[in-house]
């Protein structure tokens, strides 16, 4: 694994001391990896990054709640060099202690979301998987697969109310990053928010050596609709299949 350093390389940030909520603008505090960090500070630097800086303060200073507490925690988990598999979310969950930073993902303890409940029983048809203990999806970024929403932080209660504001700018550099990469990479884009990113996958790919696996959004309401149902999918069968293929390691999902 590739070391991480801050912002800043004066901060440092202790588990145990993270809340569980964003109490402050302030990207210092958000470790990334190495090769995730030229690209994150041209970001903050620029006059988006900076109009977002001040969106987001300025909701904290009225008194908003917002999660999660990190919000680049993937690019933390999940080097650049390391990605195998991108998975595209919308926006982090927006209940209290949900939220932690990787799409699709909550952290222990927290009752499991239905969509989520869904990816695990589309992995349990596909490959036999066993649904884990919790939400947390912790283990599927540290074997490189990127859980990336598209917009990074959300308010209590108020689900895609940071959409538009910035964050997008950031999120379509990291997966036109992936893209441009010579390894191959599996992009499962699960409903019509994330499939809008193909285009933009296809245009920064140099060759076609990635795999795009398209499904309905694995929400109840979208999992088994035609024509595009997540449940038979088999993206997790596929993704292992075309790695392997490639002489690449298959994931352990």
């Amino acid at each position: 694994m590739m070391g991480h350093t801050a912002l800043w390389p004066h901060s440092v940030v202790v588990a145990a001391d993270v809340p569980s909520r964003l109490t402050a603008w302030n990207p210092q505090a958000w470790p990334v990896a190495d090769d995730w960090q030229a690209l994150v500070n041209g970001f903050y630097r620029s006059e988006t990054g900076q109009r977002l800086g001040a969106f987001v303060q300025a909701r904290l200073d009225a008194g908003a709640v917002v999660y999660p507490p990190h919000p680049l925690r993937a690019l933390e988990l999940t080097p650049l060099a390391e990605v195998r598999v991108v998975i595209v979310g919308q926006d982090p969950y927006h209940g209290p202690g949900q939220a932690e930073g990787l799409a699709f993902s909550v952290a222990a303890g927290q009752k499991v979301p239905p969509s989520l409940r869904n990816i695990f029983k589309e992995l349990r048809r596909d490959l036999d998987v066993p649904a884990p203990g919790d939400g947390s999806l912790v283990r599927w970024a540290r074997q490189g697969v990127l859980l990336l929403n598209t917009s990074l932080t959300v308010e209590a209660g108020q689900p895609a109310c940071h959409v538009h504001q910035g964050w997008e700018t950031l999120t379509d550099a990291l997966i036109t990053a992936v893209a441009q990469m010579d390894r191959p990479v599996v992009f499962m884009l699960w409903g019509a928010h994330a499939q809008q990113k193909r285009s933009l996958i296809e245009a920064s790919t140099r060759r076609r050596q990635h795999r795009v696996l398209v499904a309905n959004h694995p929400s109840p309401l979208s999992a088994s609709r035609a024509p595009l149902p997540f449940i038979g999918c088999n993206h997790f069968r596929d993704a292992n299949a075309f790695l392997a293929e490639r002489g690449l390691a298959p994931l352990h999902w």
